[in-house]
């Protein structure tokens, strides 16, 4: 990745993933809204597959969820769990996207199915990681069966959302990679600029 226009890309994207984490994340969980995390998942999964669609590289995903880790992290409450499950969702989507798209630039039952797997890789690596890893005591607490509850019960919800979420972000961000080809200075100060409002943004809805 070694043209700055697609770094722009990724640090806009990841920017739009971090703020709302931080801003709608903030309104969910302090209202003990049930699932916040399928809400939150389900738009971030959207940005993953819209970014896709305009920089199809592995490895991309995972700078994705680093930048929004990062935003999350700068602009809010430094919540662990949080924090471990963003950056999750970036490498778990990074990684089966890799295998399963590859280069396909059309919309199949592949690109579903790369939503339903994401969806349960993010939840599966996240529990596991903060349970055993981590060992962070809400996790631990509540063992093996609150990892199970959650990649299966709260990772099927997130991946049924994804099935089509993720092939309307991919054609979003295929439908966008042929406006930037036309005009690729415009879109490399537009991301430029708006990563720069979002952070901004950030300090005051965090």
């Amino acid at each position: 990745m070694k043209d700055i226009k697609n770094w722009a890309w990724l640090l806009f994207f990841g920017s739009l993933w971090g703020i709302s984490e931080v801003a709608a994340g903030g309104v969910l969980y302090n209202n003990d809204v049930p699932h916040s995390s399928i809400i939150l998942t389900t738009w971030a999964l959207l940005m993953l597959a819209f970014a896709r669609g305009i920089v199809n590289k592995p490895g991309t995903s995972t700078v994705i969820g680093a930048v929004a880790t990062l935003f999350k992290l700068v602009n809010a409450a430094p919540f662990i769990c949080h924090l471990a499950g963003i950056f999750a969702l970036g490498v778990a989507f990074d990684v089966v996207y890799s295998l399963i798209q590859k280069k396909e630039v059309k919309i199949s039952w592949k690109t579903s199915l790369t939503g339903i797997v994401s969806a349960y890789g993010g939840y599966a690596l996240f529990a596991l990681f903060i349970t055993y890893i981590i060992r962070y005591s809400f996790w631990v607490e509540g063992g093996f069966p609150k990892v199970i509850d959650h990649i299966f019960v709260s990772g099927s919800l997130a991946a049924l959302a994804a099935a089509v979420i993720v092939p309307l972000g991919y054609k979003l961000g295929i439908g966008s990679e042929h406006a930037v080809v036309k005009r690729p200075r415009w879109f490399y100060t537009g991301t430029l600029t708006g990563a720069v409002i979002l952070w901004v943004l950030g300090r005051f809805v965090g």
